[in-house]
């Protein structure tokens, strides 16, 4: 299994629906509204590098409202 942390820009004032609207997509183990430079963090969980790259263009990037994303995968060094 592997992990990323997705951090999330979103248009003003979007950042509450936008980390609810993640939270209910495959993968997601977790979706939270943060403050920052980033609006939202989401913990992705996939079965592999490929699968987690389609879990993050074809659903996260999906929805409405994301301006940005920046994946960072979790390495077990």
């Amino acid at each position: 299994m592997v992990q990323a942390y997705i951090l999330i820009q979103t248009e003003v004032g979007k950042a509450a629906a936008v980390a609810a609207a993640i939270g209910g997509l495959a993968g997601v183990a977790q979706s939270e509204d943060v403050t920052g430079p980033y609006d939202v963090i989401v913990r992705l969980e996939a079965d592999s590098m490929d699968e987690l790259g389609r879990l993050v263009v074809e659903g996260i990037q999906g929805v409405d409202g994301i301006t940005r994303t920046l994946t960072c995968p979790v390495v077990h060094l």
